[in-house]
Protein backbone atom coordinates (compact mmCIF):
# COMPACT_ATOMS: atom_id res chain seq x y z
CA UNK A 1 0.00 0.00 0.00
CA UNK A 2 1.23 3.27 -0.66
CA UNK A 3 0.40 6.90 -0.16
CA UNK A 4 -1.11 9.12 -2.32
CA UNK A 5 1.76 10.76 -2.84
CA UNK A 6 3.55 13.10 -5.99
CA UNK A 7 7.16 12.63 -4.92
CA UNK A 8 7.71 16.28 -7.40
CA UNK A 9 5.05 18.10 -5.06
CA UNK A 10 6.63 16.57 -2.16
CA UNK A 11 10.72 18.14 -3.45
CA UNK A 12 8.83 21.57 -4.63
CA UNK A 13 7.49 22.02 -0.85
CA UNK A 14 10.57 20.94 1.10
CA UNK A 15 12.53 23.58 -1.21
CA UNK A 16 9.72 25.84 -0.11
CA UNK A 17 10.39 25.54 3.73
CA UNK A 18 14.05 25.57 3.29
CA UNK A 19 13.46 29.09 1.40
CA UNK A 20 11.24 30.49 3.88
CA UNK A 21 14.48 29.73 6.41
CA UNK A 22 16.49 31.66 4.28
CA UNK A 23 14.56 34.45 3.77
CA UNK A 24 14.23 34.26 0.28
CA UNK A 25 12.03 35.91 -1.57
CA UNK A 26 9.93 33.56 -4.55
CA UNK A 27 11.44 35.22 -7.06
CA UNK A 28 15.23 34.52 -5.49
CA UNK A 29 14.84 30.83 -5.46
CA UNK A 30 11.47 30.11 -7.52
CA UNK A 31 13.30 28.55 -10.68
CA UNK A 32 15.34 26.10 -8.45
CA UNK A 33 11.82 23.94 -8.56
CA UNK A 34 11.91 23.68 -12.14
CA UNK A 35 13.85 21.82 -14.66
CA UNK A 36 15.64 23.47 -17.46
CA UNK A 37 14.45 20.86 -20.22
CA UNK A 38 12.76 17.35 -20.00
CA UNK A 39 12.60 14.38 -22.59
CA UNK A 40 10.11 11.91 -22.87
CA UNK A 41 11.10 9.06 -25.32
CA UNK A 42 9.42 6.31 -27.04
CA UNK A 43 11.65 3.47 -27.45
CA UNK A 44 10.62 0.70 -29.74
CA UNK A 45 12.20 -2.78 -28.94
CA UNK A 46 11.93 -6.01 -31.07
CA UNK A 47 11.86 -9.07 -28.42
CA UNK A 48 13.23 -12.48 -28.69
CA UNK A 49 10.07 -13.53 -30.74
CA UNK A 50 10.20 -10.86 -32.98
CA UNK A 51 7.63 -8.94 -31.86
CA UNK A 52 8.21 -5.28 -31.20
CA UNK A 53 6.77 -3.36 -27.74
CA UNK A 54 7.13 0.20 -26.96
CA UNK A 55 8.78 1.73 -23.30
CA UNK A 56 8.42 5.11 -22.47
CA UNK A 57 11.40 6.43 -21.29
CA UNK A 58 12.71 9.58 -19.96
CA UNK A 59 16.13 12.04 -18.95
CA UNK A 60 15.18 15.44 -17.05
CA UNK A 61 18.02 17.57 -16.41
CA UNK A 62 16.99 19.97 -14.16
CA UNK A 63 20.11 22.62 -13.47
CA UNK A 64 23.34 23.31 -14.96
CA UNK A 65 23.96 26.22 -12.55
CA UNK A 66 27.06 24.38 -10.98
CA UNK A 67 28.10 22.27 -14.26
CA UNK A 68 27.43 19.48 -16.17
CA UNK A 69 24.10 17.42 -15.06
CA UNK A 70 24.94 14.62 -13.42
CA UNK A 71 21.98 11.10 -12.46
CA UNK A 72 21.43 7.71 -12.72
CA UNK A 73 19.46 5.96 -15.39
CA UNK A 74 17.03 3.41 -13.53
CA UNK A 75 15.06 0.59 -14.88
CA UNK A 76 11.75 0.13 -13.25
CA UNK A 77 8.44 -0.43 -12.98
CA UNK A 78 7.37 2.12 -11.24
CA UNK A 79 10.12 4.78 -13.17
CA UNK A 80 7.44 8.42 -14.01
CA UNK A 81 7.76 11.54 -15.00
CA UNK A 82 6.83 12.91 -11.88
CA UNK A 83 9.71 10.80 -10.12
CA UNK A 84 12.35 11.78 -12.93
CA UNK A 85 11.53 15.68 -11.74
CA UNK A 86 12.11 14.67 -8.20
CA UNK A 87 15.24 13.25 -8.69
CA UNK A 88 16.86 15.11 -10.61
CA UNK A 89 16.13 17.75 -8.26
CA UNK A 90 17.34 16.16 -5.31
CA UNK A 91 20.50 15.43 -7.81
CA UNK A 92 21.24 19.26 -7.79
CA UNK A 93 20.62 19.70 -4.18
CA UNK A 94 23.21 16.60 -3.71
CA UNK A 95 25.82 18.26 -5.70
CA UNK A 96 26.07 21.77 -4.44
CA UNK A 97 25.49 19.91 -0.39
CA UNK A 98 28.65 17.98 -1.40
CA UNK A 99 29.93 20.98 -3.39
CA UNK A 100 30.63 18.98 -6.34
CA UNK A 101 30.88 20.82 -10.26
CA UNK A 102 27.90 19.04 -11.18
CA UNK A 103 23.74 20.05 -11.88
CA UNK A 104 21.36 17.40 -11.18
CA UNK A 105 19.54 15.16 -14.43
CA UNK A 106 17.62 11.86 -14.09
CA UNK A 107 16.51 9.02 -16.07
CA UNK A 108 14.62 6.18 -16.45
CA UNK A 109 12.53 3.44 -18.18
CA UNK A 110 9.10 2.34 -17.27
CA UNK A 111 9.82 -1.45 -17.67
CA UNK A 112 10.08 -4.58 -15.15
CA UNK A 113 14.12 -5.32 -16.48
CA UNK A 114 13.27 -9.31 -15.03
CA UNK A 115 10.78 -9.59 -17.72
CA UNK A 116 13.41 -9.15 -20.39
CA UNK A 117 15.90 -11.32 -21.74
CA UNK A 118 19.52 -10.37 -21.60
CA UNK A 119 19.29 -9.44 -25.26
CA UNK A 120 15.92 -7.46 -24.69
CA UNK A 121 17.90 -5.36 -22.21
CA UNK A 122 20.26 -4.78 -23.84
CA UNK A 123 18.46 -3.44 -27.25
CA UNK A 124 16.79 -1.22 -24.77
CA UNK A 125 19.14 0.39 -23.59
CA UNK A 126 21.25 0.91 -26.92
CA UNK A 127 17.93 2.01 -28.14
CA UNK A 128 17.47 4.52 -25.04
CA UNK A 129 21.23 6.17 -25.19
CA UNK A 130 20.45 7.13 -28.71
CA UNK A 131 16.69 8.60 -28.14
CA UNK A 132 18.30 10.70 -25.35
CA UNK A 133 22.14 11.45 -27.52
CA UNK A 134 21.19 14.63 -28.32
CA UNK A 135 20.83 16.02 -25.02
CA UNK A 136 24.42 13.97 -23.49
CA UNK A 137 27.50 14.12 -23.31
CA UNK A 138 30.88 14.13 -21.26
CA UNK A 139 30.55 17.90 -20.62
CA UNK A 140 26.97 18.16 -20.92
CA UNK A 141 25.07 15.24 -19.30
CA UNK A 142 26.94 12.49 -17.52
CA UNK A 143 24.47 9.45 -16.70
CA UNK A 144 25.25 6.77 -14.07
CA UNK A 145 24.12 3.35 -12.28
CA UNK A 146 20.79 3.47 -10.53
CA UNK A 147 17.82 0.92 -9.64
CA UNK A 148 18.51 -2.23 -11.36
CA UNK A 149 21.53 -0.15 -13.85
CA UNK A 150 25.01 -1.63 -13.37
CA UNK A 151 28.50 -1.46 -14.80
CA UNK A 152 27.39 -3.45 -17.71
CA UNK A 153 24.82 -1.23 -19.07
CA UNK A 154 26.62 1.97 -18.25
CA UNK A 155 29.17 0.06 -20.82
CA UNK A 156 26.43 -0.83 -23.19
CA UNK A 157 25.53 3.25 -23.07
CA UNK A 158 29.23 4.31 -23.32
CA UNK A 159 29.52 2.13 -27.00
CA UNK A 160 26.40 3.01 -27.96
CA UNK A 161 27.51 6.44 -27.64
CA UNK A 162 30.82 5.98 -28.87
CA UNK A 163 29.81 4.19 -31.62
CA UNK A 164 27.71 7.61 -32.84
CA UNK A 165 30.45 9.96 -32.31
CA UNK A 166 32.95 7.72 -34.49
CA UNK A 167 35.69 7.59 -31.18
CA UNK A 168 35.66 6.32 -27.99
CA UNK A 169 34.17 8.45 -25.18
CA UNK A 170 34.57 6.54 -21.72
CA UNK A 171 33.36 10.14 -20.05
CA UNK A 172 29.58 9.93 -21.12
CA UNK A 173 29.07 7.43 -18.13
CA UNK A 174 30.54 6.69 -15.15
CA UNK A 175 29.77 3.30 -12.79
CA UNK A 176 31.32 1.56 -16.13
CA UNK A 177 33.56 -1.37 -15.78
CA UNK A 178 37.04 -0.70 -14.91
CA UNK A 179 38.34 -1.87 -17.97
CA UNK A 180 36.49 0.67 -19.86
CA UNK A 181 37.67 3.66 -17.80
CA UNK A 182 35.30 2.93 -14.51
CA UNK A 183 37.11 3.99 -11.24
CA UNK A 184 37.74 1.72 -8.29
CA UNK A 185 35.39 1.79 -5.33
CA UNK A 186 32.71 2.76 -7.49
CA UNK A 187 30.58 -0.48 -7.02
CA UNK A 188 29.83 0.07 -3.16
CA UNK A 189 30.24 3.54 -2.71
CA UNK A 190 26.71 4.33 -1.94
CA UNK A 191 27.02 1.73 0.59
CA UNK A 192 30.60 2.86 2.02
CA UNK A 193 29.31 6.01 2.05
CA UNK A 194 26.41 5.34 4.42
CA UNK A 195 28.54 3.03 7.18
CA UNK A 196 30.80 6.67 6.87
CA UNK A 197 27.40 8.68 7.57
CA UNK A 198 26.80 6.07 10.45
CA UNK A 199 29.99 5.89 12.20
CA UNK A 200 30.04 9.34 12.55
CA UNK A 201 26.64 9.32 13.51
CA UNK A 202 27.63 6.97 16.69
CA UNK A 203 30.48 9.17 17.49
CA UNK A 204 27.96 12.28 18.07
CA UNK A 205 25.63 10.20 19.83
CA UNK A 206 28.07 8.41 22.29
CA UNK A 207 27.35 4.92 20.56
CA UNK A 208 29.24 2.31 20.10
CA UNK A 209 29.16 0.22 17.32
CA UNK A 210 30.08 -3.54 19.17
CA UNK A 211 27.26 -2.28 21.30
CA UNK A 212 24.38 -1.52 18.98
CA UNK A 213 21.95 -3.34 16.23
CA UNK A 214 20.88 -2.66 13.06
CA UNK A 215 18.21 -3.86 10.49
CA UNK A 216 18.63 -3.56 6.97
CA UNK A 217 15.66 -3.25 4.23
CA UNK A 218 17.37 -3.95 0.47
CA UNK A 219 20.23 -5.89 0.10
CA UNK A 220 21.29 -4.49 -3.53
CA UNK A 221 24.35 -3.13 -4.30
CA UNK A 222 23.98 -0.63 -0.94
CA UNK A 223 22.42 -2.76 1.29
CA UNK A 224 25.51 -5.42 0.86
CA UNK A 225 28.07 -2.88 0.84
CA UNK A 226 26.54 -1.58 4.23
CA UNK A 227 25.68 -4.58 5.96
CA UNK A 228 29.53 -6.16 5.33
CA UNK A 229 31.23 -2.90 6.40
CA UNK A 230 28.88 -2.42 9.95
CA UNK A 231 29.56 -6.29 10.41
CA UNK A 232 33.26 -5.39 10.10
CA UNK A 233 32.80 -2.94 12.38
CA UNK A 234 31.45 -4.68 15.34
CA UNK A 235 27.49 -4.19 15.11
CA UNK A 236 25.37 -6.80 15.19
CA UNK A 237 22.86 -7.10 12.20
CA UNK A 238 19.78 -8.35 13.31
CA UNK A 239 17.82 -9.13 10.31
CA UNK A 240 18.04 -8.28 6.16
CA UNK A 241 14.85 -8.10 4.01
CA UNK A 242 14.19 -7.55 0.52
CA UNK A 243 11.66 -8.39 -2.22
CA UNK A 244 12.36 -12.02 -1.74
CA UNK A 245 11.46 -12.08 2.06
CA UNK A 246 13.55 -11.46 5.09
CA UNK A 247 15.96 -13.43 7.72
CA UNK A 248 16.75 -12.34 11.45
CA UNK A 249 18.75 -13.47 14.18
CA UNK A 250 18.75 -12.23 18.03
CA UNK A 251 22.66 -13.39 18.01
CA UNK A 252 23.27 -10.98 14.75
CA UNK A 253 23.65 -12.56 10.96
CA UNK A 254 27.13 -13.51 9.55
CA UNK A 255 26.99 -11.03 6.58
CA UNK A 256 30.45 -12.57 5.06
CA UNK A 257 29.08 -16.33 5.58
CA UNK A 258 25.46 -14.11 3.73
CA UNK A 259 26.95 -12.27 1.37
CA UNK A 260 28.63 -15.40 0.08
CA UNK A 261 25.51 -17.68 0.58
CA UNK A 262 23.88 -15.16 -2.09
CA UNK A 263 27.15 -15.04 -4.31
CA UNK A 264 25.71 -18.51 -5.51
CA UNK A 265 22.57 -16.58 -7.64
CA UNK A 266 20.44 -18.15 -4.12
CA UNK A 267 17.55 -15.80 -2.73
CA UNK A 268 18.29 -14.02 0.71
CA UNK A 269 15.11 -15.45 2.20
CA UNK A 270 16.50 -19.57 1.25
CA UNK A 271 19.29 -18.52 3.53
CA UNK A 272 19.89 -21.04 6.69
CA UNK A 273 22.18 -20.92 9.56
CA UNK A 274 22.10 -21.47 13.26
CA UNK A 275 19.60 -19.43 15.02
CA UNK A 276 19.06 -17.63 11.74
CA UNK A 277 14.87 -17.84 10.94
CA UNK A 278 12.66 -16.79 8.30
CA UNK A 279 10.57 -13.49 8.56
CA UNK A 280 8.54 -10.68 6.61
CA UNK A 281 9.85 -7.69 5.79
CA UNK A 282 6.58 -5.99 8.20
CA UNK A 283 8.12 -8.15 11.23
CA UNK A 284 12.12 -6.73 10.62
CA UNK A 285 10.31 -3.27 10.43
CA UNK A 286 8.72 -4.08 13.59
CA UNK A 287 12.55 -5.13 15.72
CA UNK A 288 14.08 -2.57 18.28
CA UNK A 289 17.50 -2.06 17.12
CA UNK A 290 19.57 1.10 17.19
CA UNK A 291 19.26 1.91 13.46
CA UNK A 292 17.30 1.01 10.48
CA UNK A 293 18.02 1.13 7.14
CA UNK A 294 16.09 1.38 4.55
CA UNK A 295 17.56 1.09 0.91
CA UNK A 296 14.56 -0.06 -1.06
CA UNK A 297 12.27 1.47 -3.99
CA UNK A 298 11.16 4.46 -2.85
CA UNK A 299 8.44 4.68 -0.41
CA UNK A 300 9.44 2.39 2.22
CA UNK A 301 8.25 4.04 5.15
CA UNK A 302 5.01 5.65 5.17
CA UNK A 303 2.40 6.39 7.76
CA UNK A 304 0.24 3.45 7.51
CA UNK A 305 4.00 1.30 8.96
CA UNK A 306 5.92 3.81 10.22
CA UNK A 307 4.75 3.07 13.74
CA UNK A 308 6.56 -0.47 13.49
CA UNK A 309 9.78 1.70 13.34
CA UNK A 310 11.46 0.88 16.88
CA UNK A 311 15.05 2.37 15.87
CA UNK A 312 16.89 5.61 17.39
CA UNK A 313 18.38 6.05 14.04
CA UNK A 314 16.83 5.88 11.00
CA UNK A 315 19.17 5.93 7.56
CA UNK A 316 17.75 6.68 3.99
CA UNK A 317 20.50 4.21 1.94
CA UNK A 318 18.24 4.90 -1.30
CA UNK A 319 16.54 7.79 -2.54
CA UNK A 320 12.92 8.94 -1.23
CA UNK A 321 12.49 5.75 1.32
CA UNK A 322 10.09 8.18 3.40
CA UNK A 323 7.19 9.83 2.75
CA UNK A 324 6.77 13.55 4.29
CA UNK A 325 4.00 12.54 6.33
CA UNK A 326 6.45 9.52 7.76
CA UNK A 327 9.16 11.73 8.36
CA UNK A 328 7.06 13.75 10.57
CA UNK A 329 5.91 11.28 12.52
CA UNK A 330 9.59 9.55 13.19
CA UNK A 331 10.08 13.14 14.05
CA UNK A 332 7.58 13.58 16.74
CA UNK A 333 8.80 10.23 18.17
CA UNK A 334 12.23 11.50 18.75
CA UNK A 335 13.69 9.39 15.57
CA UNK A 336 16.77 10.54 14.05
CA UNK A 337 16.47 10.41 10.69
CA UNK A 338 19.47 10.80 7.99
CA UNK A 339 18.04 11.62 4.98
CA UNK A 340 18.98 10.86 1.47
CA UNK A 341 20.78 13.89 0.77
CA UNK A 342 23.39 13.33 3.01
CA UNK A 343 23.33 9.31 3.26
CA UNK A 344 23.53 8.62 -0.62
CA UNK A 345 26.90 10.99 -1.63
CA UNK A 346 28.94 8.30 -1.70
CA UNK A 347 28.14 7.07 -5.58
CA UNK A 348 27.88 10.46 -6.26
CA UNK A 349 31.11 11.33 -4.91
CA UNK A 350 32.96 8.50 -6.81
CA UNK A 351 31.58 9.32 -10.23
CA UNK A 352 32.61 13.03 -9.66
CA UNK A 353 36.24 11.18 -9.12
CA UNK A 354 35.70 8.86 -12.11
CA UNK A 355 34.80 12.12 -14.15
CA UNK A 356 38.25 13.61 -13.01
CA UNK A 357 40.35 10.20 -13.94
CA UNK A 358 39.00 9.88 -17.34
CA UNK A 359 40.01 14.13 -18.05
CA UNK A 360 43.42 13.36 -16.82
CA UNK A 361 43.86 9.36 -18.36
CA UNK A 362 44.87 9.04 -14.64
CA UNK A 363 43.62 6.07 -12.44
CA UNK A 364 43.55 5.96 -8.95
CA UNK A 365 43.96 3.46 -6.17
CA UNK A 366 41.25 2.03 -4.11
CA UNK A 367 42.21 3.12 -1.06
CA UNK A 368 42.82 6.50 -2.09
CA UNK A 369 39.40 7.10 -3.51
CA UNK A 370 37.92 5.60 -0.03
CA UNK A 371 39.92 8.69 1.40
CA UNK A 372 38.52 11.59 -0.38
CA UNK A 373 35.12 9.70 -0.69
CA UNK A 374 35.07 9.98 3.46
CA UNK A 375 36.59 13.13 3.45
CA UNK A 376 34.18 15.13 1.26
CA UNK A 377 31.06 12.88 2.59
CA UNK A 378 31.57 13.51 6.61
CA UNK A 379 32.45 17.09 5.47
CA UNK A 380 28.90 17.36 4.26
CA UNK A 381 27.49 15.54 7.27
CA UNK A 382 29.09 18.18 9.82
CA UNK A 383 27.77 21.08 7.80
CA UNK A 384 24.05 19.49 7.78
CA UNK A 385 24.81 18.53 11.30
CA UNK A 386 26.13 21.43 13.03
CA UNK A 387 23.11 23.70 11.06
CA UNK A 388 20.24 21.45 12.26
CA UNK A 389 21.37 21.77 15.42
CA UNK A 390 22.14 25.76 15.52
CA UNK A 391 18.51 26.57 13.79
CA UNK A 392 16.66 23.23 15.49
CA UNK A 393 15.44 21.55 12.43
CA UNK A 394 15.92 18.28 11.11
CA UNK A 395 18.74 16.75 8.95
CA UNK A 396 16.82 16.89 5.91
CA UNK A 397 15.20 20.54 5.90
CA UNK A 398 18.81 21.20 7.27
CA UNK A 399 20.27 19.38 4.16
CA UNK A 400 18.40 21.06 1.55
CA UNK A 401 18.92 24.58 3.06
CA UNK A 402 22.44 24.72 2.48
CA UNK A 403 22.31 23.20 -0.99
CA UNK A 404 19.53 25.29 -2.17
CA UNK A 405 21.63 28.41 -0.94
CA UNK A 406 24.54 27.57 -2.63
CA UNK A 407 22.30 26.73 -5.96
CA UNK A 408 20.68 30.38 -5.34
CA UNK A 409 23.93 31.93 -4.84
CA UNK A 410 25.30 30.42 -8.39
CA UNK A 411 22.47 32.00 -10.25
CA UNK A 412 22.97 34.98 -8.37
CA UNK A 413 26.58 35.46 -9.42
CA UNK A 414 25.21 34.11 -13.30
CA UNK A 415 22.35 36.13 -13.48
CA UNK A 416 20.05 35.52 -16.02
CA UNK A 417 21.07 34.94 -19.79
CA UNK A 418 20.13 37.22 -21.92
Amino acid sequence: MSENRNPYQSFTQTIDKAAELLGYSRTAYEFAKYPEREMIVSIPVEMDDGTVTIFEGYRVQHSSLLGPYKGGVRFHQSVSHDEMKALAGLMTLKCALANLPFGGAKGGVTVDPASLSKNELKRLTRRYTAMILPIIGPDVDVPAPDVNTDEEIMGWIMDTYSMMRGCAVPGIVTGKPHELGGSRGRRGAVGRGVSYVLQETFKRMKIQSEKSTAVILGFGKVGKTAARLLFEDGVRILAIGDSSGAVKSEKGINIHDLLEFCAGGRELCEYRAVGVEQATNEEIMGLECTVFISCAVSDMIRADNVDLINAKIVIEGGNAQITDEADAILASKGTLVIPDLVATLGGLIVSYFERVQNVQSLMWDEFEVNRMLKSIQLKAFDEVWEESRKRDISMRLSAYLIALERVCTAKRIRGIFP
